[in-house]
């Protein structure tokens, strides 16, 4: 999913003013602290898809898993670099595959992959577009022929 960045139009420019992304770039513990959905939402609503930082608090990415939101971990030094690179120049592409789980950098026409690690369901649900209920309703075939087996 090739997407843009949340970064300000230029280094001066206040954080609020930014151009249109899909990708939120963190710091160390991003998410920490939210153990409420509403983090989730309020970054889902505004079009972000992914998330990437050194490391995210466990609700947040739990919550962000139940609601669409892809959360990547990346070495320290990786996402430094990534945002180092994208308020030198804002606009800059970063391509998120997720069926190859890599992450990369597009600068100056070179791609800059990055490997993330991602639990099998967690993407199977993200690629489908399913949460935890719509998951549950592909197995309905399976969950009522256990059923019968038992009745």
């Amino acid at each position: 999913m090739p997407c843009d960045l949340l970064v300000p139009e230029r280094p001066s420019a206040p954080a609020l003013t930014c151009l249109p992304a899909r990708i939120v770039l963190g710091e160390a513990n991003f998410g920490c602290g939210s153990s409420r959905e509403h983090a989730v939402w309020a970054l889902y609503d505004y079009g972000i898809r992914a998330a990437i930082a050194p490391s995210m608090g466990d609700i947040f990415m739990s919550n962000a898993a139940k609601n669409g939101l892809l959360t990547i971990v990346l070495p320290g030094l990786a996402v430094a670099q990534m945002i180092a690179a994208t308020l030198a120049a804002p606009g800059l592409e970063i391509a998120v595959d997720l069926e190859a789980q890599s992450v990369a950098l597009c600068e100056a026409g070179e791609s800059i992959p990055h490997r993330f690690e991602i639990d099998a369901y967690r993407k199977k649900c993200l690629l489908s577009g399913l949460d935890e209920l719509g998951y549950t309703l592909t197995q309905l075939d399976r969950i009522e022929s256990f059923e019968r087996s038992y009745s």
